[in-house]
């Protein structure tokens, strides 16, 4: 089926980028839930789990549009023209994507093609991945005594090269999260040494978070882990360096029994909370 019907003689429709958040359907946020129940034509992305497009109602029209590392199902500026043209012949369109659409998401690209043309458009943000796999990995982003500031990086630029401010993100005291990365991560980790971060510093490849299938792999700048070095993890993954990756040994709270986490872990152990009456 074409990406454009233009059987539909509706007056006007409207656009919702939606937020699907990074895999556990009941992280959907109710407004997303709605939009879904309402819309006509749904497209989606790859990395959007299969029980949130099954809340989407059988009525409705999907298609998908998802992106894999040099694999596009459509190309982008075909998604732009789909959008403009199915709103303006009436029809309720969801964008749902995985995450939240303005973070690594071309939401911002899409929300541009539709304002060029008027379209009335909403952005309902999702949960993006990496809150959530840090979370259900058991991995806080921030710490006051660890990470004072965390950074969002995506490890896949669109020139194909990882050219990133290095010098920065070797900075003691941060978090650091990289998006599509599983392709780049031992340049990663050769320009983070390089730049001064310590050979120690632990790193996680959260894969499938939030997910029973999520798994934790742990390592080092200097010695990633043995999965990734054996090809074994798969996307989507989600890298997490920085101090605060040692804490996963004692705050780890997921239960995923298709996953489990492997390598380095913490040997802290902080002192329980107390009631103080």
């Amino acid at each position: 089926m074409a990406l454009f019907d233009s059987t539909s003689e509706q007056p006007s429709g409207s656009v919702s980028l939606v937020g699907a958040g990074p895999g556990d359907p009941e992280l959907l946020t109710l407004k997303a839930y709605r939009r879904l129940q309402a819309a006509d034509i749904v497209l989606y992305d790859r990395l959007v789990s299969q029980e949130v497009l099954d809340m989407i109602p059988e009525k409705t029209r999907r298609f998908y549009v998802g992106k894999a590392r040099s694999r596009h199902s459509v190309p982008q500026h075909n998604i732009n023209q789909a959008l403009v043209d199915w709103a303006k012949v009436g029809n309720a369109v969801v964008r749902l994507k995985g995450g939240d659409p303005f973070i690594f998401g071309r939401g911002g690209e899409e929300l541009e093609a539709l304002a060029a043309e008027q379209i009335p458009v909403e952005v309902i943000p999702g949960i993006t991945a990496a809150s959530g796999c840090a979370a259900y990995a058991g991995i806080p982003l921030t710490h006051r005594d660890y990470a004072q500031s965390v950074s969002f990086v995506t490890g896949h630029l669109k020139s194909g090269r990882c050219e990133l401010d290095w010098q920065s993100l070797a900075r003691p005291g941060q978090t650091l999260v990289f998006y599509m990365s599983l392709g780049s991560l031992s340049e990663i980790s050769q320009h983070l040494l390089a730049h001064g971060l310590p050979a120690h510093m632990p790193l996680a490849l959260v894969s499938h978070g939030t997910t029973r299938s999520q798994r934790v792999d742990i390592g080092t700048l200097a010695a990633l882990p043995e999965r990734f070095i054996a090809g074994e993890i798969v996307s989507p993954a989600l890298l997490i360096v920085g101090e605060v990756v040692a804490l996963l040994g004692t705050l780890a709270w997921f239960d995923a029994p298709a996953g489990q986490a492997s390598g380095f872990l913490s040997k802290r152990n902080p002192p329980l909370l107390q009631c103080v009456n």
